[in-house]
């Protein structure tokens, strides 16, 4: 069967025209109707002025410039706007550079659907099932083809098609409002996310302002504290000096330990190698290299029994930790005299409570208000400090820390509503699901508002063909499957995947992911258009339209 090249109408004729049908000429369509009325002239459609006998319509010759009054012949095929301008014997208009007021010849195809069919089709000689299946286009039955009429038998077969596709389309359709409501409960979860995000982060800025404000005032209580650490006085600063020193060069010895060892190992096995090399070379072989080498090792050899080595117990002895029992015991070097400070303590624990605290409280403030006003030094550091302190800044570090936690996810919820979803978010119960296909030497595989990729069958890492970017609509013309795995005509919408990996000598990769209306995700082919530039066509519940079913649309006559 030829490709359909015809223009299919709807099959929807008014009663008045079918009454008229048999006094119509040959090949009038429904909504032409009108202007063929039985009567003595016939006026052309597109050049009304111009007015012809009724019997020189369909007389095989074009007569009117607009090819009118020949509906059911081959006589004006031609004229076409896309023509060259060229002579057309016997014509009005004298050129085929002009546009056909009519679609073609019309085939009533009496128990299926009615369709126009190109003039150049009729009494050809081809019996044209496809689109004229009651065989009305060779009338004139050019070499000895006749056609017979297989309307009943096509229609009834179409009939069942498309009830099927219709019951398709009623089923994924279901699916897509399926979909639609698992989207927005995903949507919707969303947003309670964030309004629960958004609560937690008042409460955690409130909680780091108490927790910044107790801080400030722990460490501007410990300014005032005379004594703050153990280990006062030049004796216990100098003893906590070398204790640190001390520290820092036993671990350092413990890394060279390690390196040693690590080196007599690799000594001994060049040893044995030197050593059995030794053992079993041929002395009479004249190699002065090879003699050398051996002399070499020889000498190497007895000076090895010379040497004395640290043992490893000496080692182990000086890395053991202080204590008393090993190394310094830093507990003597602690001051343990009475000093100035302890002398004030035991006087203000002679005093009353009240003037106690009232004293010390007093001695803090001065104290604080001299280190703020730069007159006394502030010897506090975080090595230093409390734990009191310590305690404090690391609880206010970590409120911190959980409010700015919580702000990078609530930007990632909100980002993510924000997201092009497609109508009615239905790509959202879709996102980072994946569906792939094999075809010829790879797999293919699209991964849902994420990426596009490609696999080689014999192995090897994927290869990203394009990163989800947006959604838009182009237009399709495709002539439709049986199996209804394809894009047909029309609008259709499309994702668009760009900045894949980079195509040698070539662009990066990119995919346009063409979708159609289909009851589960199905990747149906792949196509590469140009270099790296790659095409998916892809069935999908989420690409259906209660509006516009796919397929051809049409009423039985």
């Amino acid at each position: 069967m030829r490709q359909s090249q015809a223009l299919v109408l709807l099959g929807i004729i008014v009663q008045n025209g079918i009454a008229k049908a048999s006094s119509l000429p040959r090949g009038v369509g429904p909504e032409f109707v009108k202007f063929y009325e039985i009567k003595d002239t016939f006026a052309c459609i597109a050049h009304p002025s111009i007015v012809i006998k009724a019997s020189q319509v369909n007389d095989n010759t074009c007569d009117c410039p607009d090819g009118s009054d020949e509906p059911g012949t081959a006589a004006c095929a031609l004229l076409d706007s896309l023509s060259p301008v060229q002579p057309l014997p016997a014509s009005l208009s004298g050129t085929t550079n002009t546009t056909n007021a009519l679609p073609g010849f019309w085939c009533a195809n009496k128990g299926h659907v009615g369709a126009y069919i190109p003039f150049l089709y009729v009494n050809d000689g081809v019996c044209d099932y496809d689109l004229c299946c009651d065989g009305s286009e060779e009338y004139g039955k050019v070499g000895g083809v006749k056609c017979a009429n297989k309307c009943a038998e096509i229609g009834k077969e179409w009939r069942r098609v498309e009830k099927e596709r219709k019951d398709n389309f009623e089923r994924a359709n279901k699916k897509r409002r399926t979909m639609v409501k698992e989207s927005r409960e995903l949507r919707r979860q969303v947003e309670a996310r964030v309004t629960r995000i958004e609560g937690e982060i008042r409460d955690l800025e409130q909680k780091e302002v108490e927790l910044k404000a107790k801080f400030e005032e722990v460490e501007r209580s410990e300014r005032g504290k005379v004594v703050r650490n153990e280990g006062t006085g030049k004796l216990g600063v100098l003893a906590g000096l070398a204790k640190s020193r001390i520290n820092e060069l036993r671990d350092a010895l413990g890394d060279v330990v390690g390196e040693r060892r690590q080196l007599q190992d690799k000594v001994a096995e060049l040893e044995g190698i030197l050593s059995a090399f030794k053992e079993e070379y041929n002395p009479n072989f004249n190699d002065e290299g090879v003699k050398k080498a051996v002399r070499a090792w020889e000498d190497y050899a007895a000076k090895k029994t010379e040497e004395t080595e640290l043992s490893e117990s000496d080692l182990e002895e000086i890395m053991k930790e202080d204590g008393e029992s090993s190394g310094i015991n830093w507990n003597e070097f602690q001051d343990e005299g009475v000093t100035d400070t302890d002398i004030l303590y035991s006087f203000e624990a002679y005093l009353p409570g009240p003037l106690r605290d009232f004293l010390h409280g007093k001695i803090n403030n001065l104290r604080v208000w001299l280190i703020e006003n730069g007159m006394l030094a502030d010897t506090v550091s975080k090595e230093g400090e409390s734990q009191l302190v310590k305690a404090a800044r690391e609880a206010h570090e970590a409120a911190t820390r959980d409010v700015q936690s919580k702000r990078t996810s609530l930007d990632q919820e909100k980002r993510d509503l924000e997201k092009d979803y497609g109508t009615d978010d239905i790509f959202r119960i879709l996102n980072g699901k994946c569906t792939s296909v094999e075809a010829g030497e790879y797999e293919y595989e699209l991964c849902w508002m994420a990426s596009t990729t490609q696999k080689s069958k014999k192995g090897g890492s994927r290869t990203n063909m394009g990163n989800f970017q947006k959604i838009s609509f182009k237009d399709s013309d495709e002539e439709e499957r049986h199996d209804g795995k394809g894009l047909g005509r029309g609008k259709r919408m499309v994702l668009e995947y760009t900045n894949g990996q980079h195509c040698w000598n070539g662009p990066s990769r990119s995919t346009d992911v063409w979708l159609a209306c289909a009851e589960t995700e199905e990747l149906w082919r792949v196509s590469e258009q140009e270099k790296c530039v790659y095409k998916m066509e892809v069935g999908t519940p989420a690409a259906c339209d209660v509006l516009a079913q796919p397929g051809h649309v049409k009423d039985e006559l």
